[in-house]
């Protein structure tokens, strides 16, 4: 573990505060995955501030609910009357809803974030600075069967080790009895099993250090008596069979849900390796690295043989088991779909509601391979019994927050593919797609396109539709990433120079038949299996004006969006058993795209005796009509708002007389 501290940095003027040296030294944690994850983690100080009447009330400031420690802010820490919260950990019981009723209470700026559901705890120990982290180190070697007795030869009388019990009030309740007559300059930390680790000093450098030497000591210890041979690696390309079978897979476990996923294969060495071990199933049954997880991945992973399914249905079964078996009568229980699986030989599958959700169970999972083969090698990994897995996972104040989610985005857990992706109507579709909640994927051959598409929802993926090749390769990808695909806008085209019949070159008519005509077959007909296992899929068509009202010179382009708005026709004929919906948009005069320079913009206009903007607008509504109007309908036509449209040719263009 690396020490980051940077003395430069921590005499910049925005540190010469003690909260601002919280700030740095928290992000300094939070920049290590080892010791945090995902929110994970808590940081405090102590100080005094001026209330309104000019009398100083002793305050702790600590990490508000929703932040995270590698990007925290001065206004992620919310100043907590410290002498209010003193009384509080005096009182025998007090519910964990009650006790965050107090510490709302206890804040002297009512605006300010929710104070962590430590703060009692942090408040308890009188050092200016507190640091907690869930260091995967520490955590691992306590979930070995003689973790205790390692941790204490580790650091001898230097930690003070305590049992694990469920964090809030409570814990902070045994903390207080464990330490009443202890002499807190004898320790440099506390453990609790299973839980984490706290470093204190009256220096933000000293506690932050102390961290990171502590939770050395236990990487020390791991890497001389499991290291690297631990952990095991293999190689697996999925096959296409595999990832037609991840499709399903998403589809079944988005019913189990009640509504769209992701899902995603990690094949990569260290997945692959730990999904041959033999008793991979059982290891990944038997609980997470910290109890904490269970929020985010619930309590044991699926296991998944070739055929996927039956282990889904077999997950759902243990999980409805699980909740009866520990269940009372206010708890309320959630969905039975899995949230991360051992596929045998293959990798490691994780499943959420979003990319934001699949990105942060996909690192819980990785950390917890590595855990538990780094248990195994010096003694076995022991998780937490289930009913304690339960207790975090059906928490009173997880339970209260399901009560207060709101609804899903338009196409929260879809996947899109787009295609023409890097610009115009393309990249607009894309755009629109994001906003709603959408994770896009976006194909083009346009260079370092890629490279600008960054959005974390996104797969940009440079690719030739007129390939077969290609375009497998790029759906292969799609659904190794996100699962599956739901969407389908089939855009990617070009608008060949004019060109008479008479002096029609043979080249320009067959590229125009193989990129506005055959391209959008071959992209259907691979994405025809995986729109079946889709959620409400949806094919729309970026067609043309051009086939209503074609025009001269444009022979090649006209013919081929003709014959293109037949393909749709037909496919929306043949796929409405499967629930396949395909409608085509027509456009026109769709002026902000790379087709449309200022200087052509001009020359047209002026071919027509007007001015620029009389152009654009030179249509039955006077309206000028954008990418995004086009992205609109496209959208529209893709959604439930259409659920039951199929076969339709919708024109966005202001209204064309010669359409009309």
């Amino acid at each position: 573990m690396k020490n980051r501290w940077n003395p430069d940095l921590a005499r910049l003027p925005a540190t010469q505060t003690d909260v601002g040296m919280r700030v740095y030294t928290s992000n300094l944690l939070g920049e290590e995955e080892d010791l945090v994850l995902h929110g994970g983690g808590n940081t405090s100080c102590k100080g005094q501030v001026a209330d309104v009447f000019g009398e100083m009330v002793n305050v702790l400031f600590v990490k508000g609910s929703g932040w995270d420690l590698r990007t925290i802010k001065e206004a992620g820490f919310p100043p907590v009357n410290l002498d209010y919260l003193l009384q509080l950990s005096e009182l025998e019981s007090l519910s964990d809803s009650e006790m965050m009723r107090q510490l709302r209470l206890a804040l002297l700026n009512p605006t300010a974030p929710t104070p962590s559901v430590e703060a009692i705890l942090h408040a308890l120990i009188p050092h200016k600075f507190v640091d907690h982290s869930h260091a995967d180190a520490v955590v691992t070697i306590s979930n070995s069967p003689n973790g205790e007795a390692i941790l204490a030869q580790i650091y001898g009388d230097d930690v003070l080790i305590l049992p694990y019990i469920m964090p809030g009030f409570i814990l902070a309740r045994q903390v207080l009895a464990a330490t009443r007559t202890l002499d807190w300059s004898s320790i440099k930390g506390i453990i609790l099993m299973h839980h984490g680790i706290f470093s204190f000093a009256d220096d933000a450098q000293e506690s932050y250090t102390t961290m990171i030497d502590l939770v050395n000591k236990a990487e020390d210890y791991l890497a001389a008596h499991a290291g690297e041979p631990a952990i095991a690696s293999a190689q697996f390309t999925a096959e296409s069979e595999d990832i037609l079978n991840l499709s399903l897979l998403r589809k079944q476990a988005g019913e189990l849900f009640g509504g769209p996923i992701l899902a995603r294969l990690d094949a990569s060495e260290e997945a692959a390796g730990f999904a041959t071990r033999d008793n991979c199933g059982e290891l990944a049954t038997r609980g997470p690295l910290t109890p904490d997880h269970t929020i985010h991945a619930k309590a044991f992973a699926a296991i998944f043989d070739a055929d996927p399914l039956p282990g889904l249905a077999q997950f759902a079964q243990n999980y409805r088991d699980y909740f009866t078996r520990y269940a009372g009568a206010e708890h309320q229980c959630l969905d039975p779909m899995p949230r991360y699986g051992v596929w045998r030989e293959r990798g490691m599958i994780y499943l959420a509601p979003n990319r934001k959700r699949l990105e942060i169970i996909a690192d819980i999972t990785r950390h917890t391979v590595r855990a538990i083969q780094q248990a195994e090698a010096i003694g076995g990994w022991q998780a937490l019994p289930q009913a304690d897995l339960f207790a975090v996972e059906y928490w009173e104040l997880e339970q209260a927050k399901l009560k207060s989610s709101g609804s899903r985005a338009a196409f929260e857990g879809k996947v899109a593919v787009v295609t023409g992706a890097a610009s115009g109507i393309g990249k607009a579709c894309v755009d629109a797609l994001l906003a709603q909640g959408a994770a896009v994927v976006a194909l083009d051959v346009a260079e370092d396109f890629a490279e600008q598409m960054t959005s974390a929802d996104l797969l940009a993926l440079h690719c030739d539709v007129t390939s077969e090749t290609a375009i497998r390769a790029a759906l292969h990808s799609a659904v190794q990433t996100f699962g599956g695909v739901d969407v389908l806008i089939s855009n990617a085209g070009v608008f060949p120079p004019s060109q008479s019949l008479e002096n029609m070159n043979d080249a320009q008519w067959q590229a125009s038949l193989d990129l506005n005509l055959s391209s959008h077959m071959r992209l259907m007909r691979a994405c025809i299996p995986f729109l079946r296992n889709g959620f409400d899929p949806a094919v729309v068509i970026v067609g043309s004006k051009n086939v209503p009202a074609p025009g001269p010179g444009a022979a090649a382009y006209s013919a081929a969006k003709a014959g293109l708005a037949q393909l749709a026709r037909v496919a929306a004929l043949e796929l409405g058993k499967d629930g396949i919906r395909v409608n085509t948009v027509h456009p026109n005069a769709v002026y902000d795209t790379a087709l449309w320079t200022d200087e052509i913009l001009a020359s047209r206009a002026a071919n027509y005796g007007l001015t620029v903007d009389e152009y654009k607008t030179a249509n039955v509504l006077g309206t000028p009509v954008c990418s995004a109007d086009v992205a609109a309908a496209v959208l529209a036509l893709a959604s439930q708002q259409f659920a039951c449209t199929t076969g339709a040719q919708l024109p966005v263009d202001g209204g064309n007389e010669r359409v009309i």
